[in-house]
């Protein structure tokens, strides 16, 4: 795909179409990286935004269960001495 420089104020910019910003899911702030070949745009990820949607879908899928849930063994049932 193809942009033009344009001119904004003091300083130039590309007008990005919508359809490539909503098949990138790109919005609000991004990082910009010098690259060889040119400029990359990328997404700015907040880590653990997607927390809640995977806690769903392992809530949805039986797939929240503690690993904790099994019974002690002998071992484990002893008493313990720090």
């Amino acid at each position: 795909m193809k942009a033009q420089i344009i001119q904004i104020g003091n300083s130039q910019g590309i007008r990005i179409p919508k359809a490539l910003l909503e098949e990138t899911k790109i919005s609000g702030e991004v990082e910009l990286e010098a690259c060889p070949d040119g400029i990359l745009i990328k997404n700015i990820k907040k880590p653990r935004s997607d927390w809640d949607e995977r806690f769903r879908s392992a809530s949805d899928s039986d797939d929240d269960q503690t690993l904790g849930s099994r019974p002690l063994s002998a071992f484990e049932k002893q008493e313990w001495q720090w």
